[in-house]
């Protein structure tokens, strides 16, 4: 789910990882998987005396035979980035891409760098010459080119207590190798979070966001507490563990404190961004313009406040998916860059250049992801003002700027314009408004005052245009395409994209813009790349399935409700060509505040190629459609959402679209909560259920979750950021169970196959184990298999290759 993680791909978690992939099979062959607990060790003793039920010959063939289909879509590489590059001749280009691929055995991701010259013979044609092979990046964790792509650098994060590396890499050798002793920090960010890798104009330094040093712990020994300056290195000591400090939740376990660094690439040396609050997180760092003086060089970071509990007490609530904590905009002087005459001005009052950052944003209660314009007038930025101020973990975002003084003499109160404001309740086929996830490093056109972005546009992922300056939002991408499309790089005024649809794997786009009538249109063509190639076999099935976009009108709207929460739902079917006899999975993202776009995921394309049909729904609450009906569902949780779900199921049905008695639903985190809600609500309406990291008993929840604001306003509304506290009354108690799932376990009759990461910090393991052993106990056919090593997105390659196997065969076990 976005906070609730969104449902997303996953893969095969093995038992033993270093066992031959076939014999690891076999071995999962032989395994009764109604209480297996995947990766959990036991030794020969315990396997003497407890060993697993054989699986029929049957059930082992469906293993084999899905697993090695499985393994075709698992094969396909995918891109993660991609930059271009001017070249030194004419209407020539260079691009680099980041790939990676799963690596089932090393459970690993590999990483790759490929590159390419781009040559544009004329306006309407693109020829593009790839190197003969890609070159893995092993141990990389991050690579950022320089701005001019002259330069690149490679992060290598080190595991336990060695020094993180950095190489600054020239056009054909390595410059410099700088170690960076734990002492200075630990590892760089590079979640595309907290990340922030910046190159200055200068290309000598690099702003970056790191953990900051660990705290001095206390020191014992034999004869007890060893004071302050004694030596540590004698016999018979050890260190202990202090205070324990929060860290930011979900996928940030040991994650205290990101701090803002900056390394000279000439000398290696590290500095540490002076004037930042102990108060303050920082992420996604840039570099501002240099004034007009040539004196003052700022770096402008987002920076998150710890103080996040209940009235403002100190408490990190997890912020993974999390756009309702509150964040501004900060500048702080380089600290490479510092003297006596350098000074800032803040309201006409002077002030040495060491002293506390200054907030850029007062007055808006988020602001991130920003970016300066080319000339540097404009510092432009997103805000999840919706989100914050609603309590909704993810909402409408809007676009905003400040003009940026060339002086350098930054005011305490920066004039803040609207660029793209929220949108409430867009019309049929108009711009429904913001949802961004990011920007490019450098997404502006020639023109210096638009700039292109990908965002949600209902149940499709668009690219779009904005002009700062005339504040005018363009779609990019095709109008009359299905299709979603996320943009990669700019090069020049054209456009570098990828394209893809559940049925149809990524292909590389090259688009340019023409003008036509006083129409603005973009003419997009195939680039023909060696790495997103896909086997006969995924080829040939995909090409046996069909997909649309169902518009489903909301059944019985309250007349309370705003416009935009009265439109219609949408859902992504994807069918084989006689749909009507073939078994159906019900698919429901996260969040509930995410979106299930027309784009390619491995996991469902591998679930539509095993013959069912694929009803993905965007129930109210969604991402895409306009804050209006986003808003609709804080507080309607386990109602509203449910019904939404169950309308598109019936309209499938009444359409001749699907067989109502071969249905299948399949869902994680809240989409797991309406899964298990569903079995239990209408639990004629399904055959057989699995759910990854689900909700299921908010009650439990509350108190184990790093989300437990969450808890309170999707249960009660915007009201919940009033009454949530960590300890709960007995009534909001009883409130979250009525809400939940386990409310309705008498009425649940589907076997239900249960995936759960250990490590789940979100939704906690406790919550599926519960529910799990609770159908158990009422005689429901339950399978639970748990990832010991595994957060609340199940993304390790193996975990991921098994989690989809096992659905697979779960449901043809009870829909075929």
């Amino acid at each position: 789910m976005r906070p609730l993680l969104r449902f997303c791909a996953a893969s095969l978690s093995l038992t033993h990882s270093l066992v031959p992939y076939s014999q690891s099979l076999r071995l999962l062959l032989s395994l009764d998987y109604s209480t297996h607990a995947a990766g959990m060790q036991a030794s020969e003793s315990v396997l003497e005396k407890e060993k697993p039920v054989a699986i029929d010959e049957a059930t082992s063939e469906e293993y084999a035979s899905q697993s090695k289909l499985l393994q075709e879509f698992t094969n396909m590489p995918s891109i993660d980035k991609a930059w271009v590059f001017t070249s030194d001749k004419a209407n020539n280009s260079r691009a680099m891409f980041s790939i990676s691929q799963s690596n089932l055995f090393a459970n690993k991701r590999k990483k790759f760098v490929l590159s390419s010259h781009i040559s544009k013979p004329s306006k309407d044609s693109v020829d593009f010459e790839w190197s003969p092979f890609p070159i893995e990046m092993t141990g990389t964790s991050a690579v950022v080119p320089s701005p001019s792509g002259t330069k690149l650098l490679v992060v290598r994060n080190a595991e336990n207590d060695a020094p993180t590396k950095l190489e600054i890499w020239g056009p054909s050798y390595l410059e410099r190798e700088i170690h960076i002793p734990q002492s200075i920090h630990g590892s760089l960010y590079v979640d595309g979070w907290f990340e922030g890798i910046s190159w200055n104009h200068d290309e000598t330094l690099i702003a970056y966001v790191a953990e900051e040093p660990p705290q001095p712990t206390p020191v014992f020994e034999n004869g007890g507490y060893k004071k302050e300056g004694s030596s540590e290195k004698d016999c018979g000591s050890w260190k202990g563990r202090g205070d324990w400090e929060e860290d930011w939740g979900e996928t940030y376990s040991k994650k205290r404190k990101p701090s803002l660094f900056v390394v000279d690439t000439a000398s290696g040396e590290v500095r540490v961004a002076e004037g930042v609050s102990r108060s303050i997180s920082v992420g996604q760092v840039i570099w501002a313009p240099s004034s007009s003086n040539g004196c003052l060089n700022y770096l402008v970071f987002v920076g998150w406040s710890s103080e996040n509990g209940f009235q403002n007490t100190p408490r990190k609530l997890g912020i993974k998916y999390c756009y309702n904590r509150p964040c501004s905009l900060f500048a702080v002087c380089n600290p490479f860059k510092k003297s006596d005459t350098d000074k800032v001005s803040l309201s006409g009052d002077t002030i040495d250049n060491s002293a506390a950052a200054v907030k850029l944003t007062h007055g808006l209660s988020s602001a991130f992801f920003p970016v300066f314009s080319p000339d540097g007038k404009y510092l432009v930025f997103l805000s999840a003002k919706s989100a914050v101020d609603s309590g909704a973990h993810l909402a409408t975002n809007s676009l905003h700027k400040i003009d940026w003084p060339t002086d350098g003499k930054l005011q305490q109160n920066m004039n803040i314009t609207d660029v793209v404001p929220v949108v409430m309740s867009p019309e049929d086929g108009c711009f429904p408004g913001l949802y961004c996830s990011g920007f490019l490093s450098d997404p502006w056109l020639s023109d210096g005052c638009t700039m292109v972005l990908s965002s949600a546009w209902r149940s499709t992922q668009v690219i779009l245009s904005v002009n700062v300056s005339s504040c005018k939002v363009s779609r990019v991408s095709p109008e009359d395409s299905n299709y979603s499309w996320n943009i990669l790089a700019l090069d020049g005024d054209n456009i570098l994209a990828v394209s893809s649809s559940p049925i149809d794997p990524p292909q590389i786009k090259y688009g340019y813009h023409s003008s036509q009538a006083e129409k603005n249109t973009w003419t997009w063509m195939d680039v023909s790349s060696p790495f997103l190639k896909y086997s006969e076999k995924v080829r040939s099935v995909l090409s046996e399935r069909i997909f649309s976009i169902l518009k489903i009108p909301v059944r019985n709207p309250s007349s309370d409700l705003p416009k935009g929460a009265k439109a219609p739902i949408e859902a992504i079917f994807v069918s084989c060509k006689d749909s009507s006899s073939s078994p159906t999975i019900v698919i429901l993202h996260g969040g509930p505040h995410s979106v299930f776009e027309t784009s390619y995921l491995k996991s469902s394309a591998f679930l539509s190629s095993l013959g069912y049909n694929l009803l993905i729904v965007n129930y109210r609450g969604s991402l895409g459609f306009g804050e209006e009906a986003l808003q609709s569902l804080p507080g309607k949780i386990g109602s509203q959402d449910v019904q939404d779900v169950l309308t598109a199921l019936d309209y499938a049905v009444e359409k001749g679209l699907i067989d109502s008695s071969k249905v299948a639903v399949l869902g994680g985190s809240h989409g797991g909560f309406l899964t298990t809600h569903l079995v239990g609500q209408a639990p004629d309406k399904f055959v057989v259920a699995a759910a990854r990291n689900p909700v299921c008993n908010l009650s439990l929840m509350v108190g184990t979750t790093d989300i437990p604001d969450w808890c309170y306003v999707e249960t009660c509304g915007k009201e919940g950021k009033n009454y949530f506290s960590e300890a709960p009354t007995a009534e909001h108690l009883r409130l979250f169970y009525e809400k939940s799932p386990i409310s309705h376990i008498s009425k649940v009759k589907a076997p239900i196959l249960f995936l759960l990461g250990a490590q789940d910090l979100r939704v906690p393991v406790s919550n599926g184990l519960q529910y799990a052993r609770a159908l158990r106990e009422r005689g429901v056919e339950v399978k639970v298999i748990v990832f010991p090593e595994d957060v609340h997105g199940i993304e390790r390659p193996q975990s991921d290759f098994e989690s989809f196997l096992n659905i697979g065969v779960w449901f043809n076990k009870y829909c075929k």
